[in-house]
């Protein structure tokens, strides 16, 4: 192929890279024909490959970047701050990937520092994408805290950009067309969530050549996490929850107490998981394969006899998730643990608020105000309120102080939603055991759902 002897302008036009002519050395896969502009687009994540294809042929003199606009900053810690071996770990195995990569981490093991120890190291202007506004405000002020310098927010009512901007994954995906060429470094905090297809198009139309994604849980039922590390690297580091007991996390124990259905509960249960079983059976649906869900759903539309089908699949999923016993069994639990911090975890808030109202107990819920929401954690936090009831609005994304005691009492067979969970009872304190309880109606199909979340490795002990 022949050397680039003609000036070269790559620009960041409205989510996409331009060039007026292609270079002959040039991978054409990364680009189309503009049949607009008469040049040639390309995605800004290829912005990286791009410019290692100039240096590579000794043409980067040739290249005029009109594509990126992001910064070199300098940032200083305002007080020491000492890795722990897994973050500095991590960090190497990171730089060791040429600066693109996921790091998985369990809750509670630093994510958000090893981020900023990224950030001091890459000097570049950084964007940090969130799925929630309460994670967002948390990353705001340990970046404001820790780096001593102005944060720019996108969501929460705020569009404002600095050099350090942290954005939920919302707001980023509305403005990514404009800012996309701002940013030379990216960190998706909750990576899981990044390959929803609104969500992937941030990483897709930034052009940020340094990536980070973090998450305690990358692996997704659905198999997509290939687009997480398609977009953001490899998964360069690993660590589970049980390699860092002692040290960096709290040990625990994982209880798991059977209760027995009423007699009530027992008729209705068998009744209506007949005629769910019996539909199945009859339309020739397969529950145990990927796609049987989304049959039962396709088939219980239109055929005959789905609309009960469907209602009575969630009758008995009721009947089990809200079993009568399990109120006496969380009695118990809160007498023998006395005045430890527990946090109670249900699937729907119909429960969580059946708790509440029982044991006078304080509930968070999605319905729950913000301030309300705050004022609670806050209380929970100096103690003055020992126990809260949630439903699933604190598996991730809220900053959730110390608690030693989490109980399970209804939930799903998404492992990471139960990896989270244990998470919010980890954090480290000395001569702490943590202690996890679930909470299973026997002889129901929560059994099932309980054995399938305990294949994951937290459970292996």
């Amino acid at each position: 192929m022949s050397e680039q002897t003609t000036q070269t302008s790559l620009e960041f036009i409205s989510g996409e890279l331009h060039l007026k002519a292609l270079p002959e050395f040039l991978s054409p896969m990364r680009w189309q024909k503009n049949k607009f502009t008469g040049g040639y687009s390309s995605q800004p994540c290829e912005y990286r490959g791009i410019v290692e294809e100039f240096v590579e042929h000794s043409s980067l003199k040739f290249l005029e970047d009109k594509a990126s606009s992001y910064q070199k900053i300098s940032l200083n810690f305002t007080k020491p701050i000492t890795p722990r071996f897994h973050q500095q770990k991590a960090l190497n195995k990171w730089f060791a990937s040429k600066m693109r990569g996921v790091v998985s981490l369990p809750t509670g093991a630093g994510k958000t520092i090893l981020a900023m120890l990224a950030m001091e190291k890459i000097g570049r202007s950084t964007l940090v994408v969130v799925p929630t506004i309460d994670l967002l405000l948390q990353w705001k002020k340990t970046i404001t805290d820790l780096f001593g310098v102005s944060v720019g927010q996108l969501g929460g009512g705020k569009h404002e950009i600095e050099d350090i901007t942290v954005a939920t994954y919302d707001s980023a995906y509305l403005t990514i067309d404009k800012i996309g060429d701002r940013f030379g470094f990216l960190v998706v905090d909750e990576c899981h969530h990044l390959p929803a297809p609104q969500n992937r198009q941030i990483a897709i139309r930034s052009i940020a050549p340094f990536r980070l994604g973090l998450s305690a849980t990358v692996e997704r039922s659905d198999g997509l996490e290939e687009i997480i590390f398609q977009y953001l690297g490899p998964l360069c580091y690993q660590a589970d929850i049980q390699a860092m007991q002692s040290k960096v996390l709290s040990p625990y124990d994982i209880r798991k107490i059977e209760i027995e259905l009423t007699n009530k509960e027992i008729e209705d249960y068998r009744y209506h998981r007949g005629i769910y079983l019996s539909f199945l059976r009859s339309k020739n649906i397969n529950m145990s394969q990927a796609s049987g869900w989304m049959d039962f759903i396709k088939k219980s539309s239109y055929l005959p006899g789905g609309k009960q089908a469907m209602k009575s699949y969630r009758e008995q999923k009721n009947i089990a998730l809200a079993a009568s016993g399990k109120i006496d069994a969380v009695w118990k639990i809160l007498l023998d643990h006395g005045e430890e911090s527990t946090i109670i975890f249900t699937q729907d808030n119909a429960m969580a608020y059946k708790i509440g109202r029982k044991f006078f107990l304080a509930v968070i819920t999605h319905k729950t105000k913000p301030k309300e929401r705050k004022r609670m954690i806050e209380l929970f936090r100096n103690g003055t309120i020992k126990v809260l009831v949630t439903s699933k609005v604190l598996n991730e994304g809220v900053d959730v102080p110390e608690a030693s005691v989490g109980v399970v009492v209804s939930g799903s067979s998404v492992v990471r939603e139960h990896v989270q969970r244990l998470g919010r009872i980890l954090r480290h304190q000395p001569g702490k055991v943590a202690t996890l309880y679930e909470i299973v109606a026997k002889n129901t199909m929560e059994q099932g759902v309980n054995e399938r979340r305990r294949q994951h490795h937290a459970y292996q002990k």
